[in-house]
């Protein structure tokens, strides 16, 4: 049998690109879909295991998605860039503070680092206001172990995956056998080989249509074919795909994600 501490479960907070679908304004056909796949909030995501509750990127939409899952605690943030539709959402981490003090560490690439220093400066700078975040960004570069904040905490391994967003260098994260990559059109060759044996990978597929900054559709399924997971999931999709249409097309092991997914993988 195998333990439930040795597995890894993740929730899909959001699966949208940056205006969400459906966008504001609009009446096509994705964006007055009933079927609830086709509602996309700003992509993130949340995993567990070891006891710890970790989040990859907090876009805006962070509040409604965490009142949907029912999330109480948050141990520790994974920011794969600094754009807002992945970090719009970090004050709403402070209802994670109320009863807990201890601050919750935001991990980073240096680029993303410097930037959130300037979006935020209320936050990682200035500090005046006592009801900010209680919250401490760090730097990383390689490998690196989560710690929770509770008493009871256990720790968690993470290796950050160098990709690239167009001309923005950002990291993708893989945990045990679940890797987690959006917001990219290109992986170095050096990275595929971090990416081996996945249980389940998390990849950006943004439309049918090519995209200076974003795989396609055709684009990230040679990705992930490339990558060989067991199980791959598109994220960050816009509102010209339609999921049930879309998906009848993907070839085996490759489906597109949705809001609320929830998936276990290896640890």
């Amino acid at each position: 049998m195998i333990r439930s501490e040795d597995r890894i479960r993740v929730t899909l907070l959001g699966t949208g690109t940056s205006t969400g679908v459906p966008v504001i304004g609009c009446a096509c056909p994705v964006c007055a879909s009933e079927d609830p796949r086709d509602k996309r909030t700003r992509s993130a995501c949340v995993l567990e295991t070891q006891g710890l509750r970790i989040l990859i990127d907090i876009g805006p939409d962070f509040r409604g998605q965490a009142l949907r899952e029912g999330i109480r605690h948050i141990d520790a943030v994974l920011f794969t860039h600094h754009h807002f539709d992945h970090v719009g959402g970090i004050d709403d981490l402070r209802p994670f503070l109320f009863e807990n003090r201890r601050p919750i560490i935001c991990y980073a690439r240096h680029n993303t680092v410097q930037v959130l220093r300037k979006m935020f400066t209320y936050i990682f700078e200035d500090r005046s206001y006592p009801g900010v975040p209680n919250l401490k960004l760090q730097s990383v570069e390689g490998p690196f172990t989560v710690t929770g904040r509770r008493d009871t905490a256990q720790s968690v391994s993470v290796a950050p995956i160098d990709a690239y967003h167009g001309e923005l260098p950002l990291f993708g994260y893989r945990i045990g056998k679940f890797a987690y990559l959006t917001d990219t059109n290109r992986i170095p060759e050096r990275s595929f080989d971090l990416l081996r044996g996945l249980d389940v990978l998390v990849l950006d597929a943004l439309r049918e249509e090519g995209h200076p900054t974003h795989f396609s559709f055709r684009e990230a399924i040679r990705a992930a074919q490339r990558i060989g997971a067991r199980q791959t999931y598109f994220t960050h999709m816009t509102h010209s795909a339609l999921h049930a249409d879309a998906e009848s097309r993907l070839p085996e092991g490759i489906r597109l994600g949705y809001d609320g997914l929830v998936f276990e993988t290896g640890a």
